[in-house]
């Protein structure tokens, strides 16, 4: 969850003389941004996540994407009518996401090596919806009208889209792997924003998609989905789908969303395991030392001694002090040591 980013120094300084996308897209600073963290917090991280971004697909696919200082990311071109599905490049017109992404593959490659095998690294993409609402908003988007219209106006146009994306990043997962990732994170970012209808017609299933091709390619890599807001679709998330990890934002109850997914499971049939990861609020780390430290263990115990991946429940803040997340990763490893 942004691991590493603006609220490193050390990340800042290479920002100075470097473009966001140009450290995403030149594989010696993307692994040097990489390892800062691990650098930072010995032996307290259990994993490196590769520095790159979710919109190297759009970018893939022909889109121009730039990222404004003080704004975010802005597409000065983006998806207005189904008519401008032609302008997006895809295997019909002889694009190659070996290719295209290449950079990132050479990125994990490198930091693979670097990391020597301290941590395993992990890759991650986009899903298909929220890269969708940033391909017709052009951007971020309080109601995201743009797109969820084109949901309901033209959807056999929207899965259209929805299709090329999850076929790109589905091929960009194993992409990864074969690079050295050894763990996929798919990031769902604004499931939120659909209703339960809409998210299982328009989200779950090119998430099943993505899961399916990935686990056919490579069966033992573990796979989590992030649906951000999506707590109506836990079930259907460890149900319906081949994820081995579900990642829960800091608005539901992790001891709800382990009975959930366990009830779901065994109402199915199903003997496999769903793991679960997070979910502290991100704005915790502006508490004080104590409320940190508490809070964090609260949510370590809530989880159960089932076990489970600890994590923010979204992602690091530029604000965000560094030492504050020292505090919450040492907590998480005293909790951790006291549910053994």
């Amino acid at each position: 969850m942004r691991q590493a980013g603006r609220y490193l120094p050390e990340f800042r300084a290479i920002r100075v003389e470097n473009d966001f996308f140009n450290v995403c897209r030149t594989p010696e600073l993307a692994t040097e941004v990489t390892l800062q963290p691990i650098r930072r917090y010995p032996e307290l991280l259990d994993a490196a996540i590769i520095f790159s971004d979710i919109l190297v697909i759009p970018q893939a696919m022909g889109m121009q994407v730039e990222m404004v200082p003080g704004k975010g990311p802005h597409l000065p071109e983006p998806l207005r009518e189904p008519r401008d599905l032609a302008r997006l490049t895809d295997q019909r017109k002889g694009f190659s996401v070996g290719r295209e992404l290449d950079y990132v593959y050479k990125a994990i490659t490198n930091t693979r090596h670097a990391l020597a095998g301290r941590v395993p690294l992990l890759g991650f993409v986009g899903a298909p919806w929220t890269l969708m609402a940033y391909m017709v908003e052009g951007g971020g988007s309080k109601t995201f009208a743009e797109a969820k219209a084109w949901l309901f106006r033209c959807p056999q146009a929207a899965h259209e889209l929805l299709r090329r994306i999850a076929a790109v990043a589905a091929e960009f997962l194993v992409g990864q792997v074969h690079a050295g990732a050894q763990a996929l994170q798919v990031f769902e970012s604004w499931a939120g924003e659909l209703s339960p209808r809409d998210f299982a017609e328009f989200s779950l299933p090119y998430l099943r998609q993505i899961a399916a091709h990935v686990k056919q390619r490579c069966p033992d890599v573990p796979l989590t989905v992030f649906a951000k807001g999506a707590h109506y679709a836990l079930e259907q998330l460890a149900t319906e789908t081949a994820f081995d990890v579900i990642s829960i934002d800091w608005t539901i109850d992790p001891a709800a969303a382990r009975i959930r997914v366990d009830r779901a499971l065994r109402s199915a049939g199903s003997a496999r395991r769903v793991v679960l990861q997070g979910n502290l609020d991100p704005t915790l780390l502006f508490a004080d030392e104590d409320t940190l430290r508490r809070r964090t263990a609260e949510m370590c115990a809530s989880f159960g001694a089932t076990g489970h991946i600890a994590n923010l429940g979204h992602g690091m803040m530029p604000a965000h002090d560094p030492e504050r997340l020292r505090v919450f990763l040492q907590t998480v490893h005293s909790a951790s040591r006291a549910l053994r």
